[in-house]
């Protein structure tokens, strides 16, 4: 029962760091990928005034 508790642990220990890199790297692209909506659509408006 006792190694089956440090399986457990290192599966969790392997697993979980790379979960929540991967979580945290999504959030930070999804906050880029609105700037950038954002901004080509800022870049659209402006070339519809100059035409």
């Amino acid at each position: 029962m006792e190694s089956m508790n440090y399986e457990l642990v290192g599966m969790i220990a392997n697993l979980g760091f790379p979960i929540v890199i991967s979580i945290y790297l999504l959030v930070r692209l999804e906050n880029r990928m609105e700037n950038l909506a954002e901004r080509i659509k800022e870049l659209g408006e402006a070339i519809k005034r100059m035409l």
